[in-house]
């Protein structure tokens, strides 16, 4: 006889590259459960009324590829979003803006002259897009999320520290390495610009989820506040800047993103 129990809802995973991200959602998980999985901790719960994983991506490309391959393969995640920081490359984008990725690159990728500079071997291609229904709702959590008064009803985050911050949508380079020099900001900027990718912003794991995601054909969507300009003032204030702003942002940004899915 066929079963008549009703089906089990696959899971939203939430990806955060930073442990203050995540515990504000942890915090308010219904029904938790804490498991061990690849050597990773997965939160499973509801959230906003969604089932979700929430996981860390850990540094760098490769972990955060085997955490998005944990999360697929052991969850059955359905859907995959990424909350973390980023340092600002695009003239516009400044300390405190967010940018909602449209598609991912690696900056740090040269295969040459095997294959042209950038390119990832056997997908003909650079970059990796975003999915866009799932962006475009992201981005406007993002905007709902820096306009919206604060429970106390006071003027939102972004409008108390940051005056005209600002929602971003652009492609986004990850890498194996912080970028954090003047010199080395421009250089990248320039030899990127000069290959034809207008780069908002730089970090080091989005690219590499982004193709783990098209692989398993998992729409996958990626919020980065800036926390730094990617140049000698990168270091100064990072952790406050994590705990007092991006912490904030990614907690009301999905929030707000479950409550539209």
């Amino acid at each position: 006889m066929p079963s008549t129990a009703p089906p089990v809802a696959t899971p939203t995973a939430i990806l955060s590259a930073l442990p203050q991200e995540q515990q504000g959602l942890i915090e308010l998980l219904r029904c938790p459960c804490k498991l061990s999985h690849a050597g990773r901790e997965f939160w499973q719960g509801d959230l906003q009324g969604q089932p979700v994983v929430l996981a860390l991506s850990r540094i760098g490309k490769v972990a955060a590829a085997t955490t998005a391959t944990a999360l697929i393969e052991r969850f059955g995640v359905r859907r995959m979003v990424f909350t973390g920081v980023a340092g600002g490359m695009g003239m516009e984008v400044k300390v405190g803006d967010v940018v909602v990725a449209t598609d991912f690159m690696q900056h740090d990728l040269d295969v040459s002259p095997l294959f042209p500079r950038y390119e990832v071997p056997f997908y003909g291609k650079t970059r990796f897009a975003s999915d866009a229904g799932l962006t475009a709702l992201l981005f406007e959590a993002a905007c709902r999320a820096l306009e919206s008064e604060d429970e106390k009803g006071q003027a939102s985050l972004a409008t108390r520290q940051f005056p005209g911050a600002r929602v971003h949508r652009g492609q986004i380079a990850s890498g194996d390495r912080f970028v954090s020099g003047t010199g080395e900001s421009r250089a990248l900027l320039a030899a990127l610009a000069g290959a034809g990718h207008e780069v908002l912003a730089v970090e080091m794991e989005g690219a590499a989820v982004a193709q783990v995601c098209l692989d398993y054909g998992v729409p996958f969507a990626a919020v980065r506040t800036i926390s730094d300009r990617a140049d000698d003032s990168a270091h100064v204030d990072f952790q406050r800047f994590v705990n007092e702003v991006a912490s904030r942002y990614a907690h009301a940004i999905v929030l707000r993103l479950l409550s539209s899915l």
